[in-house]
């Protein structure tokens, strides 16, 4: 008798738990969760940076991340040449104020193999704290304007962190991952850097890197920047990628990998002007 009650108290319980599944007795199913409810206390996913490869930003310009959507820029191209990079936070909707620095950008003209310098610098908008600025601006070099052009900043420091943006003016131009090795000729400038001792860099390392600049030596090489390394894998000294070990440099005797030539130029000329900050090739690992 004991057991036939606890039987059916069982299968009522049962029962019970069905009805309240269906609403309580409702002919009407409960709805399906929503997208919110179903990612509630997820960690969202971080997208890569083809995720706002080209999204409009406020301005009417290309939004693009830093690292992994930690920051985000603007970049706005003028008709008359002027390059607007305006910095915001996370949420694309607030301004992100940043130290005043110059930032030296290199750009490639669509189908072009030679690259060009020009020079971001601060423009600090109303309301930016003093030494912080949330805008930058530059002029593409006269016979570059009105032509679609491929923009890459090696260095921006936000909040003591280094990040690198590429970005382009042209809509329909595919991630900077797979565009061609911006590269340009030895210069008289270039030559002066890597054929020239100083600081950590010595004429032994001249001589071991070929007696040549990076530009003739991976001339056609394509970089391939990877933003996301893992943990272990070596990265650029310069703009802390993941280094390829196509591009290397001897530098204090030292081979060190880097992810383009661009960054070879910046830390040669680090290394001879402020060798105390350059580290072992070892320590340039991704943590």
């Amino acid at each position: 008798m004991v057991r036939r009650l606890i039987l059916g108290a069982g299968v009522g319980l049962v029962a019970a738990a069905g009805l309240f599944s269906l609403g309580c007795g409702s002919s009407t199913p409960p709805s399906a969760p929503t997208v919110a409810e179903q990612d509630k206390g997820k960690s969202p996913a971080a997208p890569g940076d083809e995720a706002h490869g080209h999204k409009p930003g406020a301005h009417g310009g290309t939004l693009v991340s830093l690292g992994r959507d930690s920051y985000h820029a603007e970049a706005v191209f003028e008709k008359n040449g002027t390059v607007r990079l305006y910095m915001l936070g996370k949420d694309e909707a607030r301004i992100q104020e940043v130290e005043v620095q110059e930032l030296t950008a290199y750009l490639t003209p669509e189908g072009g193999t030679e690259a060009d310098k020009m020079t971001f610098r601060a423009e600090p908008q109303p309301g930016d704290a003093k030494g912080k600025t949330s805008q930058f601006v530059a002029t593409l070099p006269k016979d570059l304007i009105g032509k679609k052009v491929q923009v890459t900043v090696n260095n921006i420091n936000v909040n003591g962190e280094r990040f690198r943006i590429a970005f382009s003016n042209a809509a329909a131009a595919g991630d900077h991952a797979g565009a061609e090795m911006p590269v340009k000729k030895g210069s008289e400038e270039e030559q002066a850097l890597f054929l020239t001792p100083g600081g950590l860099y010595t004429a032994a390392d001249i001589k071991t890197n070929g007696n040549t600049v990076p530009t003739v030596k991976y001339k056609g090489i394509r970089a391939q920047h990877d933003d996301n390394p893992k943990a272990g894998e070596k990265i650029c000294p310069i703009s802390k990628t993941k280094a390829n070990p196509k591009f290397t440099w001897v530098v204090g005797g030292k081979t060190y990998e880097f992810c383009c030539i661009p960054c070879i130029e910046e830390f040669v000329a680090l290394a001879k002007e402020k060798p105390g900050e350059i580290k072992d090739p070892k320590d340039y690992v991704k943590q």
